[in-house]
């Protein structure tokens, strides 16, 4: 494997709109609202009536379409209109304070928000950008933190500090396209934004940081823009929501978004599942099979895929395999095979490649496509269940002492 590359402090393309901290409030960002809210916060800011829905729409196209980064980019809107938006609003995406750039390419942004209020650590979330031969995959977070506590994997010791909004949400997105160059040229007169078969990155997988389906709400607002043909534009099928079994939440996932459905499944029976992915106490495998065969426009196209660890001497055995055949049965699936990837003070190892092979050849033989995933990015800490930023919860009592001292 290469050299690893280290960019601290990189930034994203110099921001053009700084959300200026002034009586207690930001300027508020006007990537990640649902249509609506954007024809709001145009509203307010004086737009006619007549006049919303062709601002609202120059705004978007320039945003999702273009990848404007600042206002005065949006070059359809009048100068005094533009200046007059940047008074309140802003289109900034995250700052990013450290760049790792793997040997395979894999490259890894560890990216800083705005804190919630006054006198907070700015918090910090991982953001994964995968590029393969026939694809390029960017895995983003849904929360800074995990409470979900699954014991083979690096986010779970980190403590839950909140769920990330719609903005922060679509801001991997945009910031991940801009550090890449996923933007047609701005002198191309394509305001469709750049054809599919053309894009670096082809598909989107919520499997960062955090449970997804804890944060349903702001995340269906980002996916909506991913997937709408106006906005980002891709494919809901080029999308694929992770969860570690959140049970209640599954079907209406389904049903209020359309994505793909991987489960981070990991063992065959409670007992272990239960050691494995805590949640399992909560929702056990009987009712997580049950909403798995429920899920909305499940078939043999829209198959859901199984993330299945291979730990050694714990799930990897074929008496594993038989019962993950046995537990799969009737449901449309695929099952991704996944090496453990070791971070510090885990006591878990990889199983032996041989192993994992003969659990692959049975899996097949049962009928269900098995890839390996192949480790990408272990080199700098970014390969699947590795990401853990440094932030943690403040606790009330600094918020005060910080706040006294402002």
């Amino acid at each position: 494997m290469g050299s690893v590359e280290t960019r601290p402090g990189v930034s994203s393309p110099e921001p053009h709109d700084k959300m200026v901290l002034g009586q207690n409030s930001y300027k508020k960002n006007l990537m990640g609202l649902s249509p609506d809210q954007l024809e709001d916060a145009l509203r307010q800011c004086g737009i006619k009536e007549k006049q919303l829905r062709m601002r609202r729409s120059q705004i978007w196209n320039a945003l999702y379409a273009r990848g404007a980064t600042g206002l005065q980019d949006i070059v359809t809107l009048s100068k005094d209109l533009r200046a007059r938006l940047a008074k309140d609003f802003t289109i900034d995406r995250p700052e990013i304070s450290q760049e790792l750039i793997s040997g395979d390419g894999t490259r890894k942004w560890l990216l800083k928000l705005a804190p919630e209020r006054e006198g907070e650590n700015a918090p910090e979330i991982e953001t994964v950008y995968i590029p393969e031969e026939t694809r390029g995959t960017l895995c983003i977070s849904s929360q800074i933190g995990c409470t979900l506590n699954c014991s083979f994997c690096h986010t779970g010791t980190q403590k839950l500090v909140r769920n990330l909004t719609a903005e922060e949400i679509v801001g991997q997105i945009m910031l991940a396209r801009d550090q890449i160059g996923d933007w047609p040229n701005q002198e191309a007169d394509n305001s469709e934004g750049l054809p599919e078969a053309e894009r670096k990155i082809t598909n989107i997988v919520l499997m960062g940081m955090g449970e997804p389906l804890y944060n349903l709400e702001n995340l269906k607002t980002a996916m909506a823009i991913a997937y709408d043909s106006a906005g980002l534009g891709y494919s809901k099928r080029r999308i694929t929501l992770s969860t570690s079994g959140v049970v209640p939440m599954i079907g209406k996932a389904g049903a209020d978004m359309g994505v793909m459905l991987a489960i981070s499944l990991h063992a065959v029976h409670d007992e272990l599942r239960d050691e494995l992915v805590p949640i399992n106490k909560k929702y056990p495998l009987k009712q997580l099979m049950q909403a798995c065969r429920d899920y909305p426009g499940l078939n043999n196209s829209r198959r859901i895929t199984f993330e299945y660890v291979m730990l050694k001497g714990v799930n990897d055995s074929l008496t594993d395999a038989r019962g993950l055949v046995k537990l799969l049965k009737g449901i449309p699936a695929k099952i991704n095979l996944i090496p453990f990837n070791p971070w510090p003070g885990n006591h878990y190892e990889c199983s032996d490649w041989a192993q994992i092979e003969k659990f692959a050849d049975f899996i097949n033989d049962a009928g269900y496509a098995s890839p390996i995933r192949r480790p990408r990015g272990r080199d700098i800490m970014a390969a699947c269940g590795q990401l853990k930023s440094q932030s943690e919860k403040i606790r009330a009592s600094e918020r005060r002492k910080a706040k006294n001292a402002q």
